[in-house]
């Protein structure tokens, strides 16, 4: 932590079945103190999908925080902290699309919202998939759509497509692979 911020000390104000949220108690080097949100979340992965014929894969699935569907990348949180990532990319693949992926390639690391949260997202490339079956949790509902470069861009630069772990994905795939 810096030198001028010291934490004093930590709270759980909620816990919950994704993240734990905290009051942290915060002094400064000119003697003030504040009182900052922090949310601890542990850590998730997704995959950017992409078929032979280069469409990629999404989801789209009801998100309670925007109280409407979202078309986004399959990802889901880690099953423990210690969880390697690249094994919750192939989990969530298959769960949420019904494809394997006979090869997963790191892309990018992402933190969602480092103001307050620790979230980081690992996101994976999947090529040479192989269609299997979904495997959807009890009270998940998830369509399955491929969709080409242009379209999902298109998408992105007209706001149908919001999600930060998604827009970084497809546009980081375009900038490593197809330039």
């Amino acid at each position: 932590m810096d030198n001028n911020i010291k934490r004093t000390g930590r709270e759980l104000v909620y816990q919950g079945a994704i993240l734990e949220v905290y009051k942290d108690h915060m002094e400064f080097a000119n003697g003030n103190h504040a009182e900052w949100d922090f949310i601890k979340h542990h850590g998730a992965a997704a995959v950017l999908p992409v078929l032979k014929d280069g469409k990629i894969v999404m989801v789209t699935q009801y998100r309670n925080a925007i109280e409407r569907d979202t078309w986004e990348i399959p990802a889901g949180k880690l099953d423990t902290p210690e969880e390697p990532g690249i094994e919750c990319a192939r989990r969530e693949l298959e769960e949420e699309t019904g494809y394997k992926a006979g090869e997963l390639v790191w892309l990018l690391n992402l933190r969602t919202t480092v103001a307050y949260c620790n979230e980081k997202i690992e996101i994976f490339l999947a090529r040479d998939l192989v269609l299997s079956r979904q495997h959807l949790d009890e009270n998940e509902y998830v369509d399955v759509r491929a969709f080409t470069l242009e379209e999902l861009k298109e998408m992105i630069f007209t706001g149908r497509i919001e999600d930060s772990k998604t827009i970084a994905a497809i546009l980081a795939y375009e900038s490593r692979f197809l330039r």
